[in-house]
């Protein structure tokens, strides 16, 4: 399995979206490690989820796809 780069202040847009108000699909990366968390752009709720969880979610990474 390849890990896909990513580094703290990384916008990420995920396949399923968040349950706020607004149904964001964009995330802000807070903090990198085994656990990665990750703040909703739209209501600012912020999330730790485990990095493998998380890494089959993603679609873009910055508006491009993860290498």
């Amino acid at each position: 399995m390849k890990v896909i780069a990513l580094c703290e202040n990384d916008i990420i847009t995920v396949k399923k979206n968040h349950p706020c108000d607004k149904k964001a699909f964009e995330f802000k990366v807070l903090r990198v490690g085994s656990d990665i968390k990750i703040q909703c752009v739209s209501c600012l709720r912020s999330v730790l989820i485990p990095r493998v969880k998380l890494e089959k979610n993603i679609k873009l990474v910055n508006g491009r796809t993860p290498q």
